[in-house]
């Protein structure tokens, strides 16, 4: 069985699987990565399944809006 070639996915290069960055390979490409999460531009985008859930976040989507009128 060949072994698994992993690459960074921010720089492309290849890690080692016993590497303690797994799946990146240095210290470097993981801040970028998390910097990228905190800036927004990483988005996990599905579709809220839960009908409970969903009219949660459409009731909190109403209320924002009011409160915006409101405080025109």
């Amino acid at each position: 069985m060949a072994a698994k070639i992993l690459y960074c996915p921010i720089c492309r290069k290849e890690v080692p699987l016993d590497s303690a960055e797994v799946p990146f390979c240095s210290e470097r490409c993981r801040t970028i990565d998390l910097g990228k999460w905190a800036s927004g531009e990483y988005r996990i985008a599905s579709p809220i399944l839960d009908p409970d859930l969903l009219e949660e976040v459409e009731q909190a989507q109403v209320d924002a809006e009011r409160k915006k009128d409101w405080k025109n």
